[in-house]
C-alpha cells in the first residue's frame, strides 16, 4: 500500500473528528409555533407564523452563544386551524417533541386550554395576540402575552364609542368564541360607563356567512353603531349584508376585524370611516422607525404587507431567546424565573410582564378605513 493511501483515511478521520467537535459545540433549541394556518383565518395564521421564521433566520445568522454554545434554532410550525380541539393536539405534539417554549397560539379560544398542556410540562409560552383575560388568570407560572388584554380593548373602544363616535345607541354581536364574547362583554362595560344604551345583544358563530335575520332584528332598533365580537372573516360578509339590507350604523370591532385582509372581505360596503377598529399593541412615536422599517423588511421577504400580528410574533420570540441568553441556559426551569422579570426592547415597543404574565403598560392603536386602506387614528393607553 502506497504511502498517499494510507493518508487517505488518516484524513478522513481527522475530518470526522473536526465535525464531531463542532457538532458538539452547537445546541439545538427548538421554538414551536401554533396558529391557524387553514380555515378561514389562515391568512392571519400564516402572517404570524412568517413573523417567527424572520426571528429565527435572524437568530441563527447571528450566531447567538448560550450555555457556551452556538445555538442552532429550529422552528417546529404547528396549525390548529383556530379549533379548540386541534389546539390541544397539536399542543401536545410539541410537548413530545420537546421544545424550549412555544410562541402562540392566536386565538383566545384555541391559547386557553393550550396553555394548560405547556403549564403541565413546565414549557415557557407567549401569545402574541390571545387577548382573553383569563388566559392569565389562571395563575399558570409561564403563560405571557405580550398584546393588550380584552379588559383593555373592550373597554377602550367602548369609551371611544360613546366620548368620539358619539354613539347613544348600540347594538351588539359576538361569534361565541373565547374571544369574540371576551372582548364584547368588556365593550359594553365601557360603553355603559359613559352612557350608552346597550339596544341588543346577538349572537353567531366564527363559521356563519349569513347573518340576515339578526341584522334585520338591529335594524328595526335603529342603533347609532353595531359592535362585533369576531374574526374579519365573519366581519367582511357581515358588512355586506349590512350593505344590502340597508343598515347605515357605524361598525366597530376589536383587533380580529383589523386587518389589511378587511378591505378584500368588506369590499366597498367597508365605506369611508364607516368601520372603527383597535389593535391590542401600539407602536409609539419612540419604535416607529423600527416598526416600519421591519414592516418594510417583512413585504421584502414575503411579498405582501403584513396583516396585524406578524411583528408581535418576532418580539415573542426574540423575547424568550433574550431570556435564555440571560439565563445561559435554553432549558425552561432555568430560562423562565428571567423571562418573568425580562426587559426588551422590539420593534413593537418595550416589553415587561407583570405578576399575571400580562404585558405592563400595554398601548392600544385605534384605525379606522380610508380609500381602501387602514388609517391610524390614535395610539392610546
Amino acid at each position: 500500500m502506497s504511502l498517499k493511501t494510507k493518508m487517505i483515511p488518516l484524513a478522513g478521520a481527522i475530518a470526522f473528528a473536526f465535525a464531531g467537535s463542532a457538532a458538539a459545540q452547537e445546541v439545538v433549541i427548538k421554538i414551536g409555533h401554533v396558529g391557524p394556518v387553514s380555515g378561514a383565518i389562515a391568512h392571519l395564521g400564516k402572517d404570524n407564523e412568517n413573523g417567527a421564521k424572520m426571528a429565527i433566520e435572524e437568530l441563527n445568522a447571528k450566531g447567538v452563544m448560550i450555555g457556551g454554545k452556538k445555538a442552532k434554532f429550529e422552528l417546529l410550525a404547528e396549525d390548529d386551524g383556530g379549533d379548540p380541539k386541534q389546539g390541544t393536539t397539536v399542543a401536545q405534539k410539541l410537548v413530545d417533541a420537546k421544545v424550549n417554549g412555544v410562541i402562540g397560539h392566536l386565538n383566545s379560544g384555541t391559547t386557553i386550554p393550550a396553555s394548560k398542556i405547556y403549564n403541565d410540562a413546565g414549557i415557557p409560552q407567549i401569545s402574541p395576540s390571545a387577548t382573553a383575560v383569563p388566559y392569565t388568570n389562571q395563575g399558570f407560572k409561564g403563560a405571557f402575552r405580550v398584546v393588550a388584554n380584552d379588559g383593555q380593548l373592550g373597554g377602550t373602544l367602548g369609551r371611544y364609542a360613546v366620548q368620539i363616535s358619539k354613539a347613544k345607541k348600540i347594538a351588539v354581536i359576538d361569534d361565541k368564541t373565547a374571544y369574540g364574547e371576551g372582548v364584547a362583554k368588556e365593550f359594553v362595560k365601557g360603553a355603559k360607563g359613559k352612557g350608552a344604551e346597550i339596544l341588543v345583544q346577538e349572537h353567531t358563530t366564527d363559521k356563519s356567512n349569513d347573518f340576515a335575520a339578526i341584522l334585520t332584528t338591529i335594524k328595526a332598533k335603529k342603533p347609532d353603531l353595531i359592535f362585533f365580537g369576531g374574526m374579519d372573516a365573519v366581519a367582511g360578509p357581515m358588512l355586506r349584508q349590512m350593505k344590502a339590507l340597508g343598515v347605515n350604523a357605524k361598525f366597530m370591532g376589536g383587533d380580529g376585524i383589523c386587518t389589511t385582509d378587511l378591505v378584500k372581505l368588506a369590499g366597498d360596503a367597508i365605506g369611508e370611516g364607516q368601520v372603527v377598529c383597535a389593535e391590542a399593541g401600539g407602536v409609539l412615536d419612540a419604535q416607529k422607525t423600527a416598526n416600519d422599517n421591519w414592516k418594510a423588511a417583512y413585504k421584502k421577504k414575503f411579498g405582501v404587507d403584513v396583516q396585524i400580528y406578524a411583528p408581535y410574533v418576532y418580539d415573542a420570540v426574540m423575547t424568550m431567546v433574550e431570556a435564555m441568553k440571560q439565563a445561559n441556559s435554553a432549558e425552561p426551569a432555568k430560562y423562565l424565573p428571567v423571562l418573568k422579570k425580562i426587559k426588551y426592547k422590539g420593534v413593537t415597543g418595550d416589553i415587561a410582564f407583570d405578576d399575571k404574565g400580562d404585558i405592563k403598560d400595554g398601548t392600544l392603536t385605534l384605525y379606522t378605513y380610508k380609500g381602501g386602506k387602514r388609517d391610524l387614528l390614535a395610539v392610546t393607553k
